[in-house]
């Protein structure tokens, strides 16, 4: 007889279990909302994260000379060697 009652059981889970978690996420929900209340105004204005991002950049180079730039044969030295160095031409 429990074998049949566990079978039954076993079938019907689905339909039993998506009622209670929709009822306990609804429960949760407004808890949740009750004890949190309202959300705060919000601040200035809401900004993506890319124009964060830029502004940021333009932040950390807004003291820098830009017109200084390492040359290409300073940036040759901390290029990795290449296999048997066939690539690479010899330093005088």
């Amino acid at each position: 007889m429990w074998s049949v009652v566990w079978a039954a059981v076993r079938s019907k889970a689905p339909y039993v279990t998506f009622p209670v978690a929709f009822v306990v996420g609804l429960v949760g929900y407004h808890l949740e909302w009750f004890l949190r209340g309202h959300p705060p105004p919000a601040a200035e204005d809401d900004k993506s994260i890319s124009e964060q991002r830029e502004e940021r950049k333009l932040r950390e180079i807004a003291g820098k000379d830009l017109t200084e730039v390492v040359s290409l044969k300073e940036k040759l030295e901390f290029t990795p060697r290449a296999v048997l160095n066939r690539n690479r031409p010899e330093k005088s």
